[in-house]
């Protein structure tokens, strides 16, 4: 071949490996990322438009992967996603729910979800009997973050107490807990006459409501629903 010929063999190589090169490029890559990371405290979107928080999961007596949340976020049929990967798309579905006790039961795809005991560090290690006066409870929300405070006492409505805990929209349902073990959710706030949050680095807000997580399990096994026996993911 004469050295003209070989010039244009080499061009005409190139020229294609760059165009396989510009192809790659532009050629968007498949999604790679594996199941959701959800645990206690992180953030959901219910049918979504709704903020709200896992309060925890784990697995019931039939064997299902289940979490919990307020039902003031949604009831049965609600579609759930994660707030930390929304393009994941549906990950759970309410199946079961208590206006007056304020739960709502969600079962999850456990081929879409890897279930947790620790998020940003709120660990869940079972679950506790309810707080009496004096105990220090801790929670974990998606918009206010994790704070503690004691516990007050018992509050006006069946099944809850109430804890020097802040809490703001989107903290429904936000896990409560004494000694890294679940006792509760957070229902709402105590009074509407204080600010529901910390100012600055004094806890000068109003109490959070929160309902016992054991009365909800209490009225979930006596109707034999969706997440009877749930034992929370990393349980000791």
């Amino acid at each position: 071949m004469s050295t003209s010929g070989r010039c244009l063999s080499r061009l005409v190589t190139l020229t294609a490996l760059a165009a396989l090169l510009a192809l790659v490029a532009v050629t968007p890559v498949a999604d790679a990322e594996g199941p959701v990371v959800l645990g206690g405290g992180s953030g959901l979107i219910v049918n979504g438009e709704t903020m709200c928080t896992l309060t925890a999961i784990g697995h019931d007596n039939r064997g299902n992967l289940v979490g919990f949340t307020s039902a003031h976020c949604g009831g049965p049929g609600a579609q759930v996603a994660a707030e930390s990967t929304p393009n994941a798309g549906v990950v759970g579905v309410m199946v079961a729910g208590n206006d007056a006790l304020d739960y709502a039961v969600i079962q999850f795809d456990p081929a879409k979800v890897h279930p947790v005991n620790n998020i940003d560090g709120f660990q869940i290690d079972g679950l506790g009997p309810d707080p009496v006066v004096g105990d220090i409870a801790c929670k974990l929300g998606r918009t206010t973050g994790y704070s503690c405070g004691v516990t007050w006492g018992p509050g006006t409505e069946p099944g809850t107490f109430v804890n020097q805990v802040c809490g703001g929209p989107g903290d429904s349902g936000a896990p409560v807990t004494v000694n890294n073990r679940l006792v509760g959710m957070i229902h709402g706030a105590f009074s509407e006459n204080l600010p529901t949050c910390i100012i600055k680095y004094i806890p000068l807000h109003t109490p959070a409501v929160t309902m016992s997580f054991n009365t909800q399990l209490a009225d979930i096994t006596a109707k034999s629903r969706p997440g009877t026996g749930f034992v929370p993911i990393g349980a000791a």
